[in-house]
């Protein structure tokens, strides 16, 4: 548990970053699609849950890495 906190209050590398803000975008556009007030197709629907998913997946993995001490 102490090793898990002290990567999360690491410095991030750039690239991962970046990663994590374009995981965050996507998470906040598509919840903003599912939480339309129009009627979607089923279709967009769907994809933008699994593009939430994979954008809180992305920021989570992402604000865990660590630059390396080498």
């Amino acid at each position: 548990m102490k090793e898990l906190k002290r990567r999360l209050q690491a410095p991030t590398p750039t690239f991962f970053k970046r990663l994590r803000n374009a995981g965050l975008l996507l998470t906040a556009v598509s919840t903003i699609i599912l939480t339309a007030p129009v009627a979607l197709p089923a279709v967009c629907v769907t994809v933008a849950g699994y593009a939430a998913v994979a954008g809180g997946i992305a920021s989570a993995i992402s604000q865990s890495a660590v630059e390396s001490d080498r």
